[in-house]
């Protein structure tokens, strides 16, 4: 069963009312607070579920991607973005890198300060 969210307009609560989609419209509601039939129905948030593949297809957008070798905040904020939207845990390097990109040290300044990042990391031969 559905649940909907509603404001009671007297005391201002907010609250939750299961009730069948036939229901909706025809039952009256009042609050669970205070009584009153003097209630508004609450827009709430919605989420739209996404695949993996368009998410990332709308993460590597050709236009967001222009120039970005070239400024490494944007490279390390795009980067924080892939690793919250890939919702799989990442190696603790990971955030260190973001936070030097954000801070404005290049990619090579990085691999430079960082010698053993990446080593853990099969190449493509090796997984042959």
């Amino acid at each position: 069963m559905p649940t909907y969210d509603f404001t009671c307009l007297n005391c201002q609560q907010r609250f939750d009312v299961y009730m069948s989609y036939s229901e909706y419209g025809s039952k009256p509601v009042n609050c669970i607070h205070c009584g009153s039939g003097n209630v508004r129905r609450r827009m709430t948030k919605v989420r739209i579920a996404k695949s993996e593949d368009s998410r990332m297809e709308s993460m590597m957008d050709e236009s967001a991607l222009a120039g970005m070798e070239n400024d490494p905040k944007a490279l390390g904020q795009m980067m924080k973005k892939m690793g919250k939207e890939m919702g799989e845990e990442v190696p603790p390097e990971f955030d260190d890198v973001v936070d030097r990109l954000e801070a404005g040290q290049s990619p090579e300044e990085i691999e430079s300060a960082m010698p053993g990042l990446g080593a853990d990391v099969p190449s493509v031969d090796e997984d042959l």
